[in-house]
């Protein structure tokens, strides 16, 4: 009777098993993908020994700190809105002390081409008029009595330049940057101004751009990247305003056109790129300190129709720049 229960109870669980076995599982439903979210904001920060903007120091060849704050909206994954602000501290001969930018524009993607519209405008709070002549005023000599007032606020330099109070201005500017593949990527940009520097001059600035990108496994699983990249430009320029006037052109300077190129190698790790670069430009000596008006302009031998003086800036000359930044979006990098 033993045997036989327990052959009954050991066929059930045999029977039943199967039936289980057979019964249909129901599959697990997958989670619904997140919501779209077409907002984001990017933002970093930089430190560099030098403040380079189109080959000519910012800075007077000093270290200048730099940081930006960029809220996006994008329509769809190939159409970003944003505005944007940023600073650099500089150092100016009208004694101004930042450069605040605040810009905007439109990002259309088509495929490897990426676009970028906008505008952008550039601010130098701060600054006081600079002349070069001293009027006696109750038997003291006080910078202006030239170009700017005469006043205890304007500011006398000695080598015979002069600059405004206010240099602020704006660009238009479209941009395309054509990735070919992970390893390489070629840009063209274009950026004019109807009063570059408030000078009274157009300007217009075009180049080219190259970057190659080394493959992620360059650095085994360090999670360090590299890359290359270098860019060729030249700034066209008009003609200033009777401000900056010299003798033989008293309604103003027609500045000298030039080229640009800087080419440098960076590398990368998580946030932060290591950045150094070689710039160059052939702007004379001479012709860079009528542009410029370097506050330490010297000499009397570089003499140019629009620098009769003769004085001469390294401002525009070769320099090493070696930048280290932080680079985040909220949307990648805070989650």
């Amino acid at each position: 009777m033993k045997k036989f229960a327990l052959l009954a109870t050991t066929l059930a669980l045999v029977s039943g098993s199967a039936f289980a076995a057979d019964l249909p599982v129901k599959a697990l439903k997958a989670p619904p993908p997140p919501a779209f979210d077409p907002w984001d904001i990017a933002f970093g920060g930089a430190l560099m020994n030098d403040y380079i903007f189109r080959g000519i120091t910012q800075s007077n060849h000093q270290p200048s700190v730099a940081a930006y704050f960029e809220p996006r909206y994008n329509i769809n994954k190939d159409l970003q809105l944003y505005v944007g602000t940023s600073g650099e501290s500089i150092s100016f001969s009208n004694r101004a002390a930042a450069e605040i930018d605040v810009y905007g524009g439109i990002r259309p993607t088509f495929g490897p081409a990426a676009f970028d519209f906008g505008v952008w405008g550039y601010l130098y709070p701060g600054g006081q008029c600079a002349d070069n002549v001293l009027t006696p005023v109750g038997g003291v000599l006080t910078p202006g009595g030239g170009v700017c007032p005469v006043s205890t606020t304007t500011i006398f330099l000695a080598d015979g330049n002069v600059m405004k109070k206010n240099v602020s201005f704006f660009e238009v500017y479209g941009k395309l940057n054509y990735t070919i593949n992970d390893n390489w990527a070629f840009g063209v940009n274009e950026y004019y101004s109807p009063n570059f520097l408030n000078s009274g001059a157009w300007g217009d600035y075009a180049s080219i751009t190259g970057k190659w990108t080394a493959p992620s496994t360059t650095f085994g699983s360090s999670g360090v990247g590299m890359y290359v990249s270098g860019e060729f430009g030249r700034q066209w320029l008009g003609t200033s305003d009777a401000f900056y006037g010299v003798p033989a052109f008293p309604n103003g300077i027609k500045y000298a056109d030039y080229d640009t190129w800087n080419i440098g190698i960076g590398f990368t790790w998580k946030v932060l790129t290591l950045d150094l670069r070689y710039s160059d430009t052939d702007l004379s000596k001479g012709n860079c300190s009528a542009f410029t008006s370097a506050f330490n302009a010297t000499g009397t031998t570089n003499v140019t129709p629009i620098n009769p003086g003769g004085t001469s800036s390294n401002w525009c000359g070769a320099a090493g720049i070696a930048k280290l930044s932080f680079d985040l979006t909220a949307m990648s990098s805070l989650k």
